[in-house]
């Protein structure tokens, strides 16, 4: 059963009184999903998937109905109609997405100027200030909830802590359609019974990790000695993990998230195939996008990659990190890892791009922790080193092997 089908929802169903809860995660439930539903009403209740109709085509999105039957986004549609037959399959309209997410956000500008967007469909909000006009963070996030509502149509789930990172878990274990409020007093006991998973940074390999150590909850790792973390994860992975299991996260909403965003792509003058020639592109692309916001002083807080098929048909994929980020080697991994979800043996490929959006200031990331920090200084040694002699002197020794014909790469600076 997929894990965002709602099964495992918890709420906050009744007024809650407490006011160190001023941080709010507010995520649109199945946003393209419900956008499209809104021109199709006679679709609710069904399973619904939004995407192309076609074998090649992967899922743009899916209704909570077609979730239960372990459909998600960014799956195969060919994988999506084996599991969930009976699905009604809807083309994607992107402007619309675009459309309703400006009168969303719109919404939460009027509750407090203090909102940090994550993408099209989700925000932090600090709301400490606007308590003396609206209430307690319940309060708050209810009203919020009706607003969207009563506005577009739409729902949204709302998680509301006193951090960053309890409240974006609070409101994925709302979803669908829920509000549940994470007073401080009650952070350790929230995080401790959930699964290692739930920590940001926990992906597959990571949890194995820490499964073979018999640590399978937030509440496993917290007690687990620190040295022995650190040994398994390495000393940033291992003094990261520690902190978000006892609550510890002291980044603040973010204001200056900007709206460009610095991207190269490159259209081959042959189709590529095979997944290592790609995933070498990614690095070579990873790395000029990289490059350029050091030049900027910037860090980017999604990763987003662009793919285009033989027949034209073009992919695109996201990703917004725990911690923004300059660094080659980070978004190049975050890259591939987009890629290898959409790719199939056989699929020729005419175009890819590497993109780094949600741009903030280098100075402004409010990092507790920086895994990047070895990969940051060889890159920017290596920086020095093109400054003084020029560029290309040092490479990743991955890119020196022949590379297929390229056209003239695009930079984009949106």
């Amino acid at each position: 059963m997929s894990k965002q089908d709602g099964s495992n929802r918890l709420v906050s169903d009744r007024p809650v009184d407490d006011v160190s809860a001023t941080v709010l995660h507010v995520d649109m439930d199945a946003f393209f999903a419900s956008v499209e539903l809104l021109d199709r009403p006679d679709l609710r209740g069904l399973p619904v998937i939004v995407g192309h109709d076609s074998e090649r085509s992967v899922v743009t999105a899916a209704t909570y109905e077609a979730r239960r039957y372990g459909v998600n986004s960014a799956m195969p549609m060919a994988v999506a109609r084996r599991r969930c037959p009976n699905a009604v399959i809807v083309e994607p309209h992107f402007e619309k997405y675009r459309d309703k997410s400006a009168a969303v956000m719109s919404v939460f500008d009027r509750f407090t100027p203090r909102v940090e967007r994550l993408g099209i469909d989700e925000a932090f909000l600090d709301v400490a200030g606007a308590m003396k006009l609206y209430g307690t963070p319940w309060q708050i996030g209810a009203a919020i909830r009706r607003a969207v509502f009563d506005e577009t149509g739409l729902h949204c789930s709302v998680g509301a802590a006193a951090t960053k990172f309890v409240a974006k878990l609070a409101s994925s274990r709302a979803k669908p359609d829920g509000l549940l409020v994470v007073p401080a007093a009650d952070t350790v006991a929230f995080l401790h019974p959930q699964p290692v998973s739930a920590l940001w940074g926990v992906g597959g390999r990571t949890q194995e990790t820490l499964e073979r150590r018999g640590i399978r909850t937030v509440g496993d790792l917290a007690t687990t000695p620190l040295a022995s973390l650190v040994s398994a994860l390495g000393p940033a992975g291992g003094q990261r993990l520690h902190d978000l299991a006892w609550g510890r996260d002291p980044r603040v909403v973010d204001t200056a998230v900007g709206e460009k965003s610095v991207g190269h792509e490159v259209t081959f003058g042959r189709d590529l195939t095979e997944r290592d020639d790609v995933a070498r592109e990614l690095l070579r692309l990873a790395d000029k996008v990289a490059v350029r916001l050091r030049r900027a002083d910037v860090q980017a807080r999604t990763v987003a990659l662009k793919v285009r098929y033989t027949d034209f048909t073009t992919l695109t994929r996201s990703r917004t990190l725990a911690e923004p980020t300059d660094v080659a080697k980070r978004l190049h991994r975050e890259a591939v890892e987009l890629y290898d979800v959409l790719h199939r043996p056989g699929n020729r490929i005419r175009l890819i791009g590497v993109r780094g959006e949600n741009l903030v200031p280098a100075a402004a990331s409010n990092a507790l922790w920086d895994d990047d920090a070895p990969w940051r200084d060889t890159e920017t040694t290596v920086d020095a080193v093109a400054a003084r002699f020029g560029a290309g002197v040092l490479r990743p020794a991955s890119l020196v092997r022949g590379t297929p014909d390229r056209h003239v790469p695009h930079a984009r600076q949106d």
